[in-house]
């Protein structure tokens, strides 16, 4: 496409609608990209229906060439991301940039470029990227495992974006893995121990979650995710705001049984979260439910059956972490899951993540069940 690029600001209903559309034209053609709902994606970026814009600002760019949009990038600043200790990755100083798409590699520049520019206005000097937007939704460039559909809630990218991204200055931070595995095979025998082991000590309860106190039960899980994750790399607690959208968001795809909460002399200490994968009933609705695709998907929904479960969360208070229990809880939690995933929705594979490069005991749990890295995304750094 010849022509000049320009780059401007979005402004209203029909940038943004321009803005959402763009990946469909540009991966209309790549088998493993899974579009979105059109109307999720409207509501990410829209502040009257995104909770993480209470403590956050954003601004939306397009590139346009030839009277077409061939570029789109949000730079952003979490506020509460400021507070963190820079330790942990955010910190004083740190905005991000996200949502990025290009149609070749003279449109990438730019609109990068223009990004840094609106943070650096903002008195941001440096920044990480990509995180879309906030670190609970889709940090990371995916940079292994295109040869396959990402699972809900994971992204997708082209393979030349990695390559984009380090010829524009940017350098590697953190790595984020998923791990998947064949779930109609039973764990290894020692596996099988630790959990009949953990199934005999009086003090351990494993229990499903009971949807019909889903308000409780997700305070419950909130407390133990913001203690067992506080330490991590790229930690910002979710707030109210946020937990009001998660749970819109979750509760059709949530079922008892998929999760699970650890209790040790009866408190909470513990928790698994699984999700059966609606990238696979969403693949064919091409980004709408209409006009029959909300049918389609309610009836999914019923009862799913499904190929692919996926564990976005996972947590164990830190006063256990590293311990024996820790682990022991973790295997009872997804064997139990397991079993349900298979004799109750059909599936066959599992995906655990991500997790981060750094999490050993997390990592370590993964690979005890024999699983193995399917997917690697990347964040990088740069400073302003």
């Amino acid at each position: 496409m010849t022509g000049s690029l320009t780059i401007r600001p979005v402004t209203g209903k029909r940038d943004r609608k321009a803005f959402i559309d763009l990946p469909f034209r540009l991966y209309k053609d790549d088998p493993n990209w899974v579009p979105p709902l059109k109307s999720e994606a409207m509501g990410l970026i829209d502040p009257a229906k995104n909770g993480w814009y209470s403590h956050a600002k954003a601004q939306l760019f397009v590139a346009e060439r030839g009277g077409q949009v061939v570029g789109r990038i949000s730079a952003h600043i979490d506020l509460l991301a400021l507070e963190m200790p820079a330790a942990q990755g955010f910190g004083p100083g740190t905005g991000q940039w996200g949502l990025m798409e290009a149609e070749d590699e003279t449109v990438f520049p730019a609109v990068v470029e223009r990004a840094e520019q609106w943070l650096r206005g903002e008195g941001m000097t440096r920044v990480l990227g990509p995180i879309s937007q906030s670190i609970w939704e889709d940090p990371g460039l995916l940079i292994k495992g295109y040869d396959h559909p990402p699972s809900v809630m994971m992204g997708h990218a082209k393979p030349e974006y990695r390559q984009w991204i380090e010829a524009a200055g940017y350098a590697p931070v953190k790595q984020l893995m998923t791990y998947e595995l064949d779930i109609t095979q039973e764990f290894p025998p020692i596996v099988q121990r630790i959990i009949k082991s953990g199934e005999k000590n009086p003090r351990i309860n494993v229990r499903p979650v009971d949807k019909s106190r889903f308000d409780e039960e997700a305070a419950i899980i909130l407390g133990i995710l913001n203690d067992a994750w506080s330490d991590n790399w790229g930690f910002v607690p979710l707030t109210p705001p946020e937990i009001r959208d998660v749970g819109v968001k979750l509760k059709p795809i949530v079922f008892n049984d998929l999760i699970r909460i650890a209790e040790v002399d009866g408190a909470p200490v513990a928790f698994m979260i699984t999700l059966p994968d609606l990238n696979e009933p969403l693949k064919g609705l091409k980004g709408s439910l209409l006009p029959f695709g909300w049918a389609k998907l309610l009836l999914w929904l019923r009862k799913p059956q499904v190929r692919t479960m996926r564990v976005p969360l996972m947590g164990v208070v830190k006063s256990l972490q590293s311990s024996r229990m820790a682990s022991q809880l973790a295997f009872m939690m997804i064997e139990y899951i397991r079993r349900a995933a298979v004799q109750d929705y059909g599936a066959s594979r599992g995906e655990i993540g991500w997790i981060l490069d750094d999490n050993q005991g997390m990592r370590s749990i993964a690979e005890t069940i024999e699983s193995h890295v399917n997917k690697v995304y990347q964040v990088y750094e740069k400073a302003l």
